[in-house]
């Protein structure tokens, strides 16, 4: 599980294979991640948008942009733990994904952003 720490709100990621999913004679490999946001912080925080940069092995870049994370805008105060599971898909069997949580601290409206680190998507045979 890799993790980063950013104004107090952890942020922890794991990834799975879907083999069943995935069709490589198609070059189409479908990833899953778990993603652990915890609150350490003092303050009640509310994540308001997701930016991700996701890179497979050919160099290719896209990224993402959007409101919450699967349709939701967690608040949290401190101490409390959100977590979710997403999807990615790659034209390759080795990619990464990172990217950035735009948090708001709820009593004065403060903003800032939260790191998501970076993380390896990859066909389990790749890491042998």
């Amino acid at each position: 599980m890799i993790t980063e720490i950013t104004h107090g709100v952890k942020v922890s990621v794991e990834t799975f294979y879907q083999q069943e999913y995935s069709s490589p004679s198609q070059h189409h490999y479908v990833f899953t991640y778990k993603i652990l946001i915890e609150n350490f912080s003092p303050y009640t925080v509310q994540l308001l948008r997701r930016h991700w940069f996701i890179y497979d092995a050919n160099g290719v870049l896209r990224e993402v942009e959007g409101e919450g994370v699967v349709g939701q805008q967690p608040v949290l105060e401190p101490g409390q733990v959100h977590e979710y599971v997403s999807g990615c898909n790659l034209k390759t069997e080795l990619g990464k994904m990172k990217g950035t949580y735009l948090m708001e601290r709820v009593m004065d409206g403060d903003r800032f952003k939260v790191n998501i680190p970076e993380f390896v998507m990859a066909v389990p045979y790749k890491l042998n």
